[in-house]
């Protein structure tokens, strides 16, 4: 297996005169994706953009939309459900909840590179309802534990 997956993609009318997600560079992990839309989000404004694209993603696969780092460093603006699971049943139109954590409008034009997805396997888990789980070095010490002294 080289690494790769084929995953079919459609394109809706929004979205025909833009680029279809691709990658930046050859070690780039996630492929870009684009606005298909103009809007103006306002500061603590969120808002589902619109891509334009369907995917048709195979079983024991997922697709998942997280933030890009310059927008979030540059602007505050970021994903709100990071990462954004797109399951390999899911047919509707990729859209992505952007939020701005910053403190001026953020204005996004049509073919803005607005996250980035990547496509991951992923297994299903069967769960064994049991009266005990075995004991750990870390056991319950709860969030932060494993960095305080």
């Amino acid at each position: 297996m080289d690494g790769t997956i084929e995953i079919k993609i459609k394109r809706d009318a929004s979205a025909r005169d833009i680029p279809l997600p691709s990658y930046a560079t050859n070690g780039a992990a996630g492929m870009d994706l684009r606005s298909s839309e103009d809007m103006k989000l306002p500061p603590g404004g969120r808002a589902a953009v619109r891509t334009g694209l369907y995917l048709e993603i195979p079983p024991g696969w997922e697709g998942q939309a997280r933030p890009r780092s310059g927008l979030a460093l540059k602007h505050g603006v970021t994903l709100l459900n990071s990462p954004g699971t797109i399951d390999s049943d899911y047919r509707g139109e990729i859209k992505v909840i952007l939020v701005n954590l910053g403190e001026e409008t953020f204005s996004i034009k049509k073919g803005d590179r607005i996250a980035q997805i990547i496509f991951s396997r992923h297994v299903r888990a069967k769960l064994l309802e049991t009266e005990e789980i075995s004991d750990t070095e870390r056991a319950s010490g709860g969030f932060g534990s494993t960095g305080v002294e």
